[in-house]
């Protein structure tokens, strides 16, 4: 995305009509690049309104990203966090991995308005709007190796979930093992990636999409159900205190995590399950399924499935409702 289209959607961002010569002459341009940033910033889902001699305008404000604003919200722990905010990236995980691998410090914080490469789980892509989500990565560091952080998604969740509630955003639900829900429907994602030794230590990077507000062309483009938090409660937070609400929530799950593992959570996690109860089938990757009824969670954040050979517990897998 090119700095004169940035720049363009923030002379913009009050709404307020703005003419074609008055932006040029403040962005150093021609009329006609003004012409083509404005039809790209549509291409990239804003709604832009047009009037003959007063130029254009933003049909509603534009809720920008602003490490002043985030760092007010957080409050008292803002310095837990090392906040980077950019206007683009290929993906946040990537970036702070690399980070990670060269000594950035636990608490740093990637933010991103648009993700050209953005990774969701199993090598899915992640697509974001410009505006319309919240896609960041968190670096934190815990003395365990890989098998000390099991169930970690799944504390997330609940830390998120929490956050959500504290802006009111009700109904939440969680699907195993990283998903965010709301009547079935997807609104957010969680992208866990670890490094370090198996006996510990390791640097946890964790990456969180939420659909603050979804564009309509994205919307259509993405091939499941999905839903974004303006649907859910027909006015959604500032972009800036969302994210401060969920730092400062998964500071202190990932506190907790920390010292007790995933144990002190499962009971507010399970409270959460999408599929709590529900017949449903479990795909694994080598294209194999298994069927049975939800029921729950195990300490460690496995899946338990009753089916016809008894209570079994999964670690992996993909969970859908079952047909019929």
């Amino acid at each position: 995305m090119s700095s004169i289209r940035l720049d363009l959607l923030r002379l913009l961002s009050d709404a307020h009509f703005k003419s074609s010569p008055v932006l040029a002459r403040e962005l150093g341009t021609t009329r006609a690049a003004i012409v083509r940033a404005v039809r790209e910033l549509e291409q990239l889902g804003l709604d832009l309104r047009k009037q003959p001699g007063r130029g254009y305008r933003l049909a509603r404000a534009y809720d920008g990203l602003d490490a002043t604003a985030i760092r007010a919200h957080l409050g008292a722990q803002a310095p837990w966090f090392e906040l980077d905010l950019r206007d683009t990236c290929a993906s946040t995980n990537t970036m702070l991995l690399e980070r990670a691998r060269a000594g950035a410090p636990p608490g740093s914080v990637l933010v991103c308005e648009l993700q050209s490469d953005g990774r969701g789980r199993r090598g899915n892509r992640w697509q974001s709007g410009l505006g319309g989500s919240l896609t960041f990565s968190l670096l934190w560091r815990f003395r365990a190796g890989a098998a000390g952080l099991s169930g970690l998604s799944l504390a997330v969740g609940v830390a998120v979930a929490r956050a959500l509630a504290s802006l009111e955003v009700e109904g939440v639900q969680l699907k195993w093992p990283n998903d965010l829900l709301h009547a079935g429907r997807k609104f957010g994602g969680i992208l866990i990636e670890a490094h370090g030794d198996a006996a510990g230590p390791s640097s946890v990077v964790i990456g969180i999409g939420l659909n603050v507000r979804l564009h309509e062309n994205l919307r259509d483009s993405i091939a499941q159900a999905v839903t974004d938090i303006a649907s859910i409660t027909g006015q959604a937070p500032a972009r800036n205190q969302l994210l401060a609400a969920t730092l400062v929530e998964l500071q202190r799950v990932l506190t907790l995590f920390a010292a007790h593992g995933f144990a002190p959570l499962r009971e507010e996690w399970v409270a959460r399950h999408a599929h709590q109860g529900k017949h449903v089938t479990l795909s694994a990757g080598d294209g194999k399924a298994v069927t049975g009824t939800a029921a729950g969670v195990a300490e460690d954040g496995a899946l338990l499935l009753e089916t016809a050979r008894g209570l079994e517990r999964f670690v992996s897998g993909e969970l859908s409702l079952r047909a019929g």
